[in-house]
């Protein structure tokens, strides 16, 4: 069953601290549906900060989507953030 673009999410976080599997998602997106944004963050870290708004993402867009790369080494920060700290959405 394909997704059709209207029902596509807009806005995507992709969490990925590997260049080559950022490209590679990067170029994904591109060929499939250029009206997606993605939003690129290297860790566990940055995202959470992207989500809750921190610093140079204050103004970031909500995502619709996020792309978790469970292996990034700092992503064990992120997950106990997560579960310290409820987030309201």
């Amino acid at each position: 069953m394909a997704i059709e673009p209207e029902e596509m999410p807009k806005t995507v976080l992709l969490v990925e601290d590997s260049l080559g599997d950022m490209r590679l998602a990067i170029e994904a997106f591109e060929e499939t549906n250029k009206s997606v944004k993605l939003r690129v963050v290297p860790d566990g870290v940055a995202a959470m900060a992207y989500l809750r708004r921190e610093g140079k993402y204050a103004d970031a867009p909500r995502p619709e989507l996020i792309l978790l790369d469970l292996n990034s080494q700092k992503w064990a920060v992120g997950k106990y953030w997560l579960k310290s700290r409820p987030m309201t959405v």
